[in-house]
């Protein structure tokens, strides 16, 4: 496996990709409301990141056919855009969103509460975000790929929630998915050592209930087996000489 490590001048192109995209999520983040369709999520997004000057990377990925993935309660990522389908007052929706700028991607996921949520959603969202912290805290040159991955998991664990582990989070730069493979969960092996230079996507997804997931038959959508809630926190991230870089948050 080789993982690609950045130039000064592509880790410059990946701030200013990031920092876009920063901007595009505080914006959906600032109109999700009840009575919305997912649909016009979508189209927001894509009108932002075409102001921007950059191009939806999701759309006509493999097939995808948004800009923006726009996954709700117990769907876990990759929910296609509907205009039948309404954001009702309780609801949360995690939007999962990126972009090509001169060349390089980058990717971040949210999720938000639609108006008023329960405390258990809240406390479902408020966990899946710090588990990205807790783990990034790993993300540190000369530590391993995995410790990450022990990281998230070890915060998780804790509050009996189930961390995906048919989704992984990944490497990004030229291309939206390059290696490694970023697993959410613990792993037997250590994993590439990380080197400054590395940019990644670290991305839990995690679950109310249980880790086990459903696929869709729209090829696409993947829901909790359970029909428990899911919540998804992403951003791109810069391996440095030390502390991680956050190339997706103002």
């Amino acid at each position: 496996m080789s993982v690609s490590i950045k130039s000064a001048r592509e880790i410059e192109l990946m701030r200013e990709a990031g920092r876009i995209l920063a901007i595009v999520h505080e914006e959906l983040g600032r109109a999700i409301r009840p009575g919305m369709s997912t649909w016009e999520v979508d189209a927001l997004g894509e009108k932002l990141i075409r102001e921007h000057g950059c191009v939806p990377n999701f759309l006509h990925y493999n097939g995808y056919p948004a800009s923006i993935c726009v996954s709700v309660n117990d769907e876990v990522v990759h929910g296609i855009p509907k205009k039948t389908r309404i954001l009702k007052e309780g609801d949360i929706v995690s939007l999962d969103a990126g972009l090509i700028y001169k060349g390089y991607h980058s990717d971040a996921a949210r999720t938000h509460g639609v108006g008023r949520i329960s405390s258990e959603a809240q406390k479902l969202i408020d966990v899946t975000k710090q588990s990205f912290f807790e783990g990034i805290k790993m993300a540190k040159e000369g530590n391993h790929l995995h410790d990450i991955s022990t990281a998230i998991d070890d915060y998780v664990s804790g509050f009996g929630y189930g961390i995906v582990r048919d989704l992984v989070g990944h490497g990004i730069g030229t291309s939206l998915h390059e290696d490694p493979q970023i697993p959410n969960f613990r792993q037997k092996k250590k994993g590439v050592r990380l080197q400054a230079g590395m940019t990644l996507a670290v991305e839990p997804m995690i679950n109310a209930g249980g880790w086990e997931v459903n696929f869709l038959g729209d090829g696409w959508t993947t829901v909790t087996r359970d029909g428990s809630l899911s919540a998804h926190y992403e951003n791109t991230i810069l391996v440095t000489d030390g502390e991680p870089e956050i190339l997706t948050l103002l």
